[in-house]
C-alpha cells in the first residue's frame, strides 16, 4: 500500500469510469486570501484532470485579475458579458456568458478587471451574499463540478463564493508565511457556515509548491497537524512546467500529460472522485 509524504497509508485511487449522465454539480470554492499559493493553477489543472476523466466542469473566474480566463486562452476584454454583468443584470442568461474552451468538457465563466468594481457595488444589493448562487443555479444540473477561482481576499466576492459552494478546497503553499493566513480563512468559513450556508464543508487542503527540503517538510507536517485527514494525499510539486502550461493556455494535464505535476493533479482529481466529493 502506498504512503504519502506524511507516511499515511492509502489505497491507490482508481482511474474512474467516464459518466454517462451529468449533474447535478458539486460547487467548489478554491479559496485562500493569501495570493500566490496556486489557487488559479489548481483550479485550471484539477478542472482539466476531471474533464479528462469524462466529467463536465465549469470554472467560474471570480478574480478581477482574470488569470483563469487568460490561462484557458480566453480574451475577456473583447467579450460583451462576463461574470461581472451576470452579478448585476438579472435579465442576462448565464448560458450566454459561459465560454467553451478548446478542451472537451471544460467551460469557463470569464472575468476581467470590471469585476474589481463589484465589491463596492455589492454592498447596496439586496441579498448581496447570495447573488453568485443565484447566477449559478440554472447550470447546476448541467455540470459535474463547478470550481470557483476566488480572489485573494476575504471580502464580499469571497463570501459570495463560500455561500454558493458545497465545499472549499484550500491551496496552501509549502512555506511558512502561507500558514499564517489560513486561520483567518477558517474563521470566515465558520461564519458563513453559521450564518448563511450551514452545509458548507472543507473538502480538502492541497499542499502546493512543494520542494524536497527540510523547510517544506516541516510546513507539510504543520499543515497536517492543523487539518489532519483533510490534507490531500497528493502534494503538488513546484515545477517550471506549470508556468509553461499557463503560457500555452492549457492545463498541464494536457500540455505535458506525463509530467510529474500532471500526474499529481490527476491524483487529486481521482481522490475527489473516490471520496464521493465529485461523482
Amino acid at each position: 500500500m502506498p504512503t504519502d509524504l506524511l507516511g499515511r497509508e492509502y489505497e491507490t485511487f482508481p482511474v474512474p469510469e467516464p459518466l454517462q449522465q451529468h449533474g447535478p454539480a458539486r460547487v467548489i470554492a478554491m479559496c485562500n486570501q493569501k495570493g500566490g499559493v496556486g489557487k488559479t493553477t489548481s483550479s485550471i489543472n484539477i478542472a482539466g484532470a476531471l474533464a479528462q476523466y469524462g466529467r463536465r466542469v465549469l470554472i467560474v473566474d471570480f478574480d478581477p485579475q482574470g488569470a483563469a480566463t487568460v490561462g484557458l486562452g480566453i480574451n475577456a476584454n473583447v467579450l460583451d458579458n462576463t461574470i461581472y454583468t451576470a452579478l448585476f443584470d438579472p435579465k442576462i442568461d448565464v448560458h450566454d456568458i459561459i465560454q467553451p474552451t478548446k478542451f472537451e468538457g471544460l467551460d469557463i465563466i470569464p472575468a476581467n478587471i470590471d469585476l474589481s468594481a463589484a465589491e463596492v457595488q455589492l454592498v447596496t444589493e439586496v441579498g448581496r451574499e447570495q447573488i453568485l448562487a443565484s447566477v449559478l443555479r440554472p447550470v447546476i444540473k448541467e455540470y459535474d463540478a463547478i470550481i470557483i477561482d476566488c480572489q485573494p481576499s476575504l471580502g464580499l466576492l469571497t463570501v459570495n463564493a463560500l455561500t454558493a459552494a458545497d465545499g472549499v478546497i484550500i491551496p496552501v503553499a509549502a512555506e511558512f508565511f502561507a500558514l499564517r493566513g489560513v486561520a483567518l480563512l477558517m474563521q470566515s468559513i465558520e461564519k458563513v457556515q453559521a450564518r448563511i450556508n450551514p452545509g458548507l464543508e472543507v473538502f480538502g487542503v492541497l499542499v502546493t509548491m512543494y520542494t524536497h527540503t527540510l523547510h517544506c517538510d516541516e510546513v507539510v507536517q504543520r499543515i497536517y497537524e492543523a487539518f489532519g485527514d483533510k490534507v490531500f494525499h497528493s502534494v503538488i510539486s513546484r515545477s517550471i512546467k506549470l508556468p509553461d502550461a499557463n503560457v500555452a493556455a492549457a492545463p498541464i494535464t494536457y500540455y505535458a500529460h506525463n509530467h510529474k505535476t500532471a500526474r499529481e493533479y490527476r491524483e487529486v482529481a481521482r481522490e475527489l472522485i473516490a471520496k464521493g466529493i465529485i461523482a
